[in-house]
């Protein structure tokens, strides 16, 4: 009997949708007080596009509408073909000159984001469809 990593022994069965070895990664950016404007901005004009080009797959960004979390969270979900590629999507983006450079820039005044939570996820049988 041979093992395989679920995505490959998803991907190998007859008729295997391709999405149900997508990995959706479910991140939470908590930003220095003040600093939310800037981390927004910075997503706006620049993240989401070097997302694309490393292999992420945006899928929804979201603010709270409470305090305390209002002023200084983010909420995103992107997709990845699988959790290898996610890992080399990360890899790719963080060693890419265009973002060290858009980084730096964003932190002139200090740094934006004091702290990181990211989930990674699979879609149940039971869950609606999600564009990927």
């Amino acid at each position: 009997m041979t093992f395989l990593p679920s995505a490959a022994w998803a991907a190998s069965q007859p008729n295997a949708d391709p999405a149900s070895t997508t990995v959706y990664e479910l991140r939470v950016y908590h930003t220095y007080e003040g600093k939310l404007d800037d981390l927004l901005k910075r997503f706006r004009e620049h993240t989401t596009k070097l997302f694309e080009k490393h292999g992420m797959k945006n899928v929804a960004y979201w603010t709270p509408l409470d305090e305390p979390a209002k002023s200084t969270t983010l909420i995103y979900v992107l997709a990845h073909p699988s959790r290898e590629a996610a890992a080399a999507n990360w890899k790719a983006f963080q060693d890419d000159p265009e973002w060290k450079a858009v980084r730096d820039k964003s932190e002139e005044n200090g740094k934006i984001v004091e702290k990181v939570d990211s989930t990674y996820m699979g879609l149940t049988d039971f869950s609606p469809g999600v564009k990927s």
